[in-house]
């Protein structure tokens, strides 16, 4: 049950789920109204967020965790987010946990190859 899961419990159930396509599991994780801030959109509430997941999804090969830093309800994972149309991506991702679900998801990482990546499957 996500409400006994620590927040590193939590954001490493995110990536191993996010990593295999297992959409199910990573809708349960997310609360309604979790808020995502990332470099390539924004998300507003769970749908909208697995939405952009899933996207992103259609070209993930590997998401390679070099570290994991959990303080509290707050968790950084530093990863290089490997795809098929794009050199891999160093990249940050914030969270925040309450009551047992992520809330809060901000994302850095330069996404030029994504860019480059996505127009040239156009």
């Amino acid at each position: 049950m996500t409400a006994t899961r620590t927040a590193r419990e939590l954001a490493e159930s995110y990536f191993t789920a996010w990593e295999a396509g297992d959409f199910e599991t990573m809708r349960g994780l997310l609360a309604e109204d979790v808020d995502f801030v990332g470099a390539l959109g924004t998300a507003q509430g769970a749908e909208e967020a697995l939405a952009g997941l899933k996207g992103l999804g259609q070209v993930l090969e590997k998401i390679d965790v070099k570290v994991r830093v959990a303080e509290g309800d707050e968790v950084i994972t530093w990863f290089d987010l490997c795809t098929g149309i794009a050199p891999p991506a160093p990249t940050a991702n914030w969270m925040h946990v309450a009551d047992g679900r992520i809330t809060r998801i901000r994302v850095t990482f330069d996404p030029r190859g994504l860019l480059a990546g996505f127009a040239d499957r156009a």
